[in-house]
């Protein structure tokens, strides 16, 4: 009873949204970390087999609702197991062998962009502004100054990663305005949980198709790093994910994106001793310049909505 109390006296949203930040920007790292001792698409398929298990065991033991009965809630599971778990994760992890795990996080911040760019292309509601294609383009702009690649060498390890890394986004953003006009009735973490078992499953064929190598060494770091990313930042980021979108809606978690490097670059100083270029820092401030001009409204919206009242007298 007394923890309960308690539990209800913490300001829920805050803490849960820092513990989001937390977890999937920190994720970015793990992955950098793993990927020194498996290959990545394997690495990707095993993170999201634990995952996908365990959510699904979640599922069954709270609700009835766990078997996809409706049309809508199979093809979600097809499209959101293939893209947004399946082709998004082996872009990234493929891209992060090249590019450390900030850096990474900084190109996949420009998913609320592109995510915006690909809904006013095909759904009735969303055209955009004069002042929105400009926060498109400086978002470009941001992930240029981030890949700045080399004119002499456009080969380089570096670019290879940040296009993949771009891949990536565009494959979530796409995803995510796929599954917008479905209705679907299927508990959200049901849902989960069979789109991450089906976009394991493809990462494992991704894998056998690579020619991946299937005897591993299980280190101390692999293992941490594994159970990190399949508990931590994927069943329990993805529940707190979902509650923070029923309190607070969309608008508002999407700046959980631009917190995500810095979390990422805290953690890869403290346990790497890795530092970002200035270049890095540039690009994810010109990409949530960017995004503040396509969210403009919305961000107007938030900051009236927390700005501190006067004391009645």
């Amino acid at each position: 009873m007394y923890l309960e109390k308690v539990w209800r006296r913490l300001p829920v949203i805050p803490v849960s949204f820092v513990l989001l930040s937390t977890l999937w920007g920190s994720s970015f790292v793990a992955i950098e970390v793993g990927l020194e001792h498996i290959p990545p698409l394997l690495f990707a398929a095993i993170r999201y087999d634990v995952a996908g298990v365990v959510l699904l065991a979640y599922a069954m033991a709270t609700t009835d609702a766990w078997i996809p009965r409706e049309r809508d809630d199979v093809f979600a599971i097809v499209v959101g197991g293939a893209l947004l778990i399946g082709l998004h994760h082996a872009l990234l992890y493929l891209g992060q062998q090249y590019v450390p795990g900030a850096v990474a996080a900084v190109v996949i911040s420009l998913v609320p962009v592109l995510t915006v760019v690909f809904a006013a292309s095909v759904l009735p509601d969303g055209r955009l502004t004069l002042v929105q294609y400009a926060g498109v383009g400086l978002g470009f702009v941001g992930v240029a100054a981030v890949a700045a690649p080399d004119p002499n060498s456009v080969a380089s390890a570096s670019f290879v990663g940040i296009g993949l890394l771009f891949l990536s986004a565009v494959v979530m953003a796409v995803g995510s305005v796929a599954l917008r006009p479905l209705s679907m009735d299927l508990p959200t973490r049901s849902m989960q949980a069979w789109l991450m078992l089906l976009g394991a499953g493809l990462l494992h064929v991704g894998s056998a198709l690579r020619g991946e190598p299937t005897t591993l060494t299980w280190t101390p770091a692999l293992l941490a790093s594994l159970a990190y990313l399949a508990i931590g930042s994927s069943v329990v980021a993805y529940l707190l994910y979902f509650d923070l979108l029923e309190r607070i809606g969309p608008s508002e978690l999407n700046l959980v994106t631009y917190v995500q490097p810095v979390t990422a670059t805290a953690v890869s100083w403290a346990l790497l001793g890795s530092l970002v270029e200035l270049t890095t820092i540039g690009g994810l401030l010109t990409i949530f310049g960017g995004f503040a001009l396509v969210k403009r409204t919305e961000l107007r919206r938030i900051a009236s909505s927390v700005r501190p009242r006067g004391r009645d007298i």
